[in-house]
């Protein structure tokens, strides 16, 4: 992974995000991002506690202050604890990132059922996403500061619009989709003291992608304009614009991240 971008701008200065799902991958990408551009951190993760400690300090090492905090974003009752213990940290949040995202394609998941899948998936990207927007957008309108200066960034992908077939095309597709509709949704709630877009990252080189076989590779070229795969930093520097004062006149939209779709290249 590359280093953050300049934090010359510093255009997040003394603001304070979470970052659900950074201990690892385009989490811990966006986190650093956010530090570089001055943002102070909440490292979230599940279990990998030693990895998201890891995180914060790379977060410190950029002069940012950070804190992990646990939680299973598949359980409700973890969603109140997670809101309340971001906010007792410095008594106020100012950017949202719902990063996180159930992996069933790597490790014992891709073992299971077309339904436990999509069951976790559920639980997770959409019920995960919609709880934490609810809960931190109602304290975020009430916050002291200017309308369209608190920010949530939620997490789509690029192909949920159209469709993809197979049975990760439908998984995705369908949690996806959700996530975007309820973007939209949720902005039009929130405004105007709150913005809420949304980031859709295409084909990007996470833990899946590393290990993806030759058709996947070449697929992935393939469907992108700019011929590349996506790293973890062009959806972390595509994130630090949503929530950050160049994009003050934007909510609910979602923003596309993968060098241009190719279509009926597949």
């Amino acid at each position: 992974m590359n280093a953050p971008s300049s934090p010359a701008a510093r255009e997040l200065l003394d603001r304070v995000a979470v970052v659900t799902g950074s201990s690892s991958g385009m989490g811990r990408a966006i986190a650093l991002e956010l530090a570089a551009a001055g943002a102070h951190v909440v490292v979230h993760c599940h279990t990998r506690v030693e990895a998201a400690r890891s995180v914060a300090d790379a977060v410190r090492a950029l002069g940012r202050q950070s804190i992990v905090l646990a939680a299973d974003l598949a359980n409700p009752t973890h969603h109140e604890q997670l809101v309340a213990d971001a906010w007792d940290w410095r008594e106020r949040v100012d950017i949202w990132v719902n990063n996180a995202g159930a992996d069933v394609l790597t490790g014992e998941a891709r073992h299971w059922t077309f339904s436990q899948k999509l069951d976790r998936l559920w639980q997770v990207d959409v019920l995960g996403t919609i709880g934490l927007t609810r809960l931190a957008g109602a304290r975020m309108v009430h916050q002291s500061g200017s309308s369209g200066e608190a920010a949530i960034v939620n997490v789509g992908w690029d192909q949920a619009d159209q469709g993809m077939g197979g049975d990760s095309g439908e998984m995705f597709s369908a949690v996806k989709g959700a996530v975007m509709a309820f973007t939209r949704a949720a902005a039009q709630s929130l405004a105007p003291r709150v913005r809420v877009n949304c980031v859709a990252p295409g084909w990007v080189r996470t833990a899946w992608g590393e290990q993806a076989s030759a058709y996947w590779q070449q697929r992935a070229v393939a469907e992108s304009l700019l011929e590349r795969w996506g790293e973890v930093d062009d959806v972390a520097r595509a994130v630090r614009f949503l929530a950050s004062p160049a994009a003050s006149f934007i909510t609910g939209a979602t923003l596309p991240v993968n060098g241009g779709f190719r279509r009926g290249s597949s």
